[in-house]
């Protein structure tokens, strides 16, 4: 912390020393924002928050969080398949099944608001192509956004439609990546007035991704390649300056083969050797073993209308939306369930049995936000709103066996003396179980700003949130006769309900046109909510978890030369997170279960720094450092693995990004050279007590450093990019885990693309 607050004291001693005269032509390049529901530029903005455009996007080939996340710093991401993805910001995570960062597409928060259907591993990946921006705000961002954004909160910010313009773009591609498949992509967008009042804008995407990971078992070469492709589709409807209404319309699949992992060995998270079912050699291969074809296929639907009525003394808006999120997946559990299916459905003439698992996780969710604002003003501003979710979750899950020479899937109903008296019964599962949850939310917020002088402002906020929740769970198949439960099938209900006050605070001071200090106090928070009790169950397993609250105190700088030449963009923060959700494991009669519950206290504490140097024309170099140190302060509850002192997972205590570009003109072309370097430190995995009593530690996943490079030419209409991802072929991890769910005592590892080459061919019309 000490070397953070001297670093900002060194840029606060720069940006008084800079002129103090207005920007001419740096204003019309100014970053513009909706961070706090009202446009803004960036520099107006008082708290912590990355920006990365379109154009960058394009350029960088950035399509998914993997490949943005290096452009902004304190993001950080657990992801073992595509279509599953954990974001971290600023290291705030302890694992389980609700998220800490929210995900808003334009005005409309995306992903479910609680644990009950998966949410914090399914975060909304959307495709960027003709996306305007990202935003990410780091903090808590509870006042204006509400649950879920104890670290922050990533905004897609799509491109609205155009009236009176007539464009179009597509674009199409290819890559090759070492040791694996090839890919492909094609998208094109089309914008069209259709009178002077309506504008309607069309995109549309495909992305083929080839795998370069084999599977053994069920042998398969590079079997886990996907594919991701959808569309939008925005109408604008403006009859009069003051009014205005957009519709919009998102749908994204994606499809994937087997998962992105491979078995590691679990000290050094190399890939194994050899093959754990045959000992054959895999040396020089990264492999998984595999008895049933996997998949993870992702749905996304989003549909949204927003009105913004200009009524003079203050601005309404309605902000109505409906979205869908699916997950089917199907998961070889042979590992996780050694010896169990050919205990229950082998015999004479059946060969050795496996164990699959079918999954479902799905979302409902229904939004309505209003609110009401007070125009721009140099004294004082104001907002008002209101906002209302009604969410409907459901986990669907079964295990079926199937026989491990074909992959085929057997008969899995028995005929057991389960009724009354010892009466048959027939069970057409062997483990079936399913959960719906809803999820109902009332909030009231507000936000003022006082403009105190011209050069100091006050913006302060508040939000208050009651929340309702219930959920029911039916067990049902034979295992649960096999385990002596008392009742078939096992029908359980829970319900909750709580109220969460949340605020923020944010001093924001001008040193001069072209620098401002700014220093943010935030709380946020996550909802709680009812647990499915077993039956049997130990008299400690909790009935229901609380809301946990994180208090955020940041201070920061922005600052920049008269003409852009240099800027700097830095702050230094302290989280201090209380009542931490975590997941324990519990013994009851149908085995071990996860359990929702509280644990004490963690905190975070860090520095962001973003430098960007234009020292000659055409030339951009972004330099992102991140420091992070995130643990916890005690002990989490015994079952979950977590000690007083531990880094939280996937939270790297450094991170750091350079990039630089250069563009000129070749007659009536312009050329552009790129590249930028990544280096990661050393994190850690999950909390395990199996692991660290084996291995006496954490398992630790390696720092490493990726290299991009990137080359391309505008010719007119035309355009083409070559880049070059990962040149140097490293592989880094972005997660690790599953020790005794393996072949052996191997370990699931999720590494990063091998080195990938690629072009995109562009043409606007």
């Amino acid at each position: 912390m000490k070397k953070g607050l001297w670093i900002t004291g060194s840029m606060v001693a720069l940006a008084i020393s800079m002129p103090a005269n207005a920007q001419d032509a740096a204003s019309d390049n100014e970053i513009v924002v909706t961070a706090q529901k009202r446009t803004q530029v960036l520099s107006e903005i008082p708290q912590s928050i990355s920006v990365v455009g379109g154009e960058k996007l394009q350029q960088q080939q950035a399509t998914s969080f993997v490949d943005y996340a290096a452009l902004v710093p304190g993001l950080s991401l657990q992801q073992a398949n595509p279509g599953q993805t954990r974001i971290v910001l600023r290291g705030i995570n302890t694992g389980g099944a609700s998220p800490t960062a929210a995900v808003y597409i334009d005005e409309t928060p995306f992903g479910p608001s609680t644990g009950q259907s998966n949410g914090a591993v399914l975060a909304g990946d959307i495709d960027t192509f003709d996306i305007e921006r990202v935003e990410v705000l780091r903090g808590p961002q509870g006042t204006l956004y509400g649950a879920n954004s104890l670290g922050g909160l990533l905004k897609f910010v799509t491109v609205a439609p155009k009236l009176g313009v007539v464009e179009a773009r597509a674009q199409a591609g290819a890559e090759i990546t070492k040791g694996g498949d090839p890919g492909w992509n094609a998208n094109g967008v089309v914008n069209v007035p259709l009178g002077d009042m309506l504008a309607l804008r069309v995109s549309g995407y495909y992305r083929s991704v080839g795998g370069f990971i084999d599977t053994v078992g069920i042998a398969r070469e590079d079997a886990n390649d996907y594919r991701s492709y959808g569309g939008r589709a925005s109408l604008l409807f403006q009859p009069a300056d003051n009014l205005s209404v957009r519709l919009t319309a998102i749908a994204q699949n994606i499809r994937a083969n087997s998962r992105g992992t491979y078995d590691a060995d679990p000290a050094t998270l190399e890939p194994l050797a050899i093959d754990p079912n045959t000992g054959a050699s895999t040396e020089g291969r990264l492999t998984r073993s595999e008895f049933y074809p996997e998949q993870n296929n992702v749905d996304y639907r989003l549909y949204n209308g927003t009105i913004d009525f200009d009524l003079g003394p203050a601005s309404l808006t309605s902000v109505t939306s409906y979205g869908k999120l699916t997950q089917r997946e199907v998961y070889d559990a042979t590992y996780q369930l050694v010896g169990v299916a050919d205990s229950i459905y082998g015999g004479p003439g059946v060969g050795p049995l496996g164990m699959t698992f079918p999954a479902l996780a799905g979302q409902k969710k229904f939004t309505q936000e209003i609110r009401l604002q007070s125009p721009t003003s140099d004294s004082f501003e104001w907002l008002v709103g209101g906002y209302y979710t009604h969410e409907k979750g459901r986990l669907f899950q079964r295990y079926l066996p199937f026989t491990l020479a074909t992959g085929e899937a057997i008969d899995p109903a028995l005929t057991l003396p389960a009724g009354p008296d010892g009466a048959d019964v027939t069970f057409p599962d062997f483990l079936r179980a399913d959960l719906d949850s809803v999820y109902k939310e009332y909030a009231g917020f507000g936000s003022v700003t006082w403009y105190v002088s011209s050069r100091f402002d006050i913006t302060a906020g508040a939000r208050y949130s009651h929340n309702k929740q219930r959920t029911r769970q039916s067990l049902d198949g034979s295992y649960l006769f096999f385990v002596g439960s008392p009742v078939i099938p096992e029908v359980v209900n829970g319900k909750s309900s709580e109220n969460v006050f949340t605020w923020s605070i944010a001093p924001r001071f001008e040193l001069s046109d072209n620098a401002t200090l700014y220093a943010r106090v935030a709380k946020g928070y996550r909802p709680g909510g009812p647990n499915v009790v077993p039956p049997n169950s130990p008299p400690d397993y909790p009935s229901k978890y609380s809301a946990d609250t994180l208090i955020s105190y940041e201070a920061g700088i922005r600052a920049e030369t008269p003409d852009r030449s240099f800027a700097i963009d830095a702050s230094v923060y302290y989280l201090d997170w209380r009542d931490i959700q975590v997941l324990v494991t519990y013994d009851t009669s149908i085995g071990p279960v996860n359990a929702d519950g509280n644990g004490d206290s963690a905190s975070s504490a860090g520095a962001e720094i973003t430098a960007t140097m234009r020292p000659v024309r055409g030339l951009d170099v972004v330099l992102n450092v991140a420091y992070n140190d995130a643990k916890l302060d005690e002990d989490l509850p015994a079952g979950n693995g977590g000690y007083a002192g531990d880094r939280l997972p996937y939270a790297p205590a450094w991170t750091a990004n350079l990039s630089a570009d250069y563009e000129w003109e070749i007659g009536n072309a312009t050329a552009f050279v790129g590249g930028n370097i990544r280096l990661l430190s050393d994190q850690l995995s999950g909390f395990d007590d199996t692991y660290r009593t084996d291995f006496g530690r954490r398992m630790t996943i390696d720092g490493y450093a990726v290299a991009d490079l990137r080359a391309g030419i505008r010719l007119d209409r035309f355009n083409l990019s070559l880049y070059a991802k990962n040149i140097a072929d490293k592989r880094g991890l972005t997660s690790a885990g599953q020790y005794g769910a393996r072949p052996g005592t191997a370990v699931l590892a999720a590494p990063i693309r091998p080195r990938t080459l690629g072009f995109t061919l562009g043409l606007d019309f």
